[in-house]
């Protein structure tokens, strides 16, 4: 009796899934077509009935990872700080990311193309427009917020990679007597302050950094399509 998957059955999401899974054992780096297959038991070409290439298969992983951040995501309440509502968002991303190794890299360049990407821009859009943003640089604080998020928890994914084994620079303990204290003071203060170990606290400290920025710019001037 054969063990192998009936390719019949298979579809992205399947696939997508599967890939996800391996990126804990293999990493981005090692995910080939032929490894996701193999965890699917079957051959590699039924793959590409549903997926392309590779391209293709992260776009479906990065689908998968953003409709999992967003799912139950609802507009601000009545008395929510607009602030407050996108930290909280940009933060259920991030946490989404990290439940994966690479799982930021997987989103970073990849193309999302499904409803909750919609909904979640249109929410976005609506909570900054009742907070006085024009339409035009309301469009602009998704994308920065988004790239912002990736990037964070790329780096914040890459200080902690497994490759480093007990030799780990972003280790707390080595970080304090990796700088000269006498001879560059502020630099080792910065050093064992900002990689400490607390990554919540420095993400959600540049966000509001990043919002409190974008709130102080000056008024754009007002087009008729605003």
């Amino acid at each position: 009796m054969s063990n192998k998957s009936d390719p019949a059955k298979l579809d992205a999401e399947v696939i997508a899934a599967a890939a996800l899974g391996l990126l804990d054992e293999v990493g981005l780096d090692g995910l080939t077509m032929r490894k996701v297959a193999a965890a699917l038991n079957v051959q590699a070409p039924a793959l590409y009935w549903h997926v392309a290439n590779k391209r293709e298969l992260l776009d479906t992983m990065a689908r998968a990872v953003f409709v999992s951040a967003v799912d139950g995501v609802e507009a601000p309440r009545r008395d929510e700080d607009w602030r407050d509502w996108l930290v909280a968002l940009a933060g259920r991303l991030r946490q989404a990311m990290l439940s994966y190794r690479d799982g930021a890299k997987v989103l970073a360049g990849t193309y999302v193309s499904d409803e909750s990407m919609y909904r979640t821009v249109e929410l976005t859009l609506r909570t900054l427009q009742d907070a006085g943003f024009s339409k035009t640089r309301a469009a602009r604080v998704f994308p920065i917020l988004l790239h912002y998020t990736v990037g964070f928890v790329i780096e914040e994914q890459a200080r902690s990679d497994g490759e480093y084994g007990d030799r780990n620079p972003y280790l707390p303990e080595r970080l304090a007597g990796l700088v000269d204290a006498h001879r560059y003071p502020l630099t080792a203060q910065l050093v064992t302050d900002v990689f400490s170990g607390d990554t919540d606290t420095e993400f959600t400290e540049g966000l509001h950094v990043i919002l409190a920025g974008i709130n102080a710019m000056p008024p754009e001037r007002m087009s008729p399509a605003d």
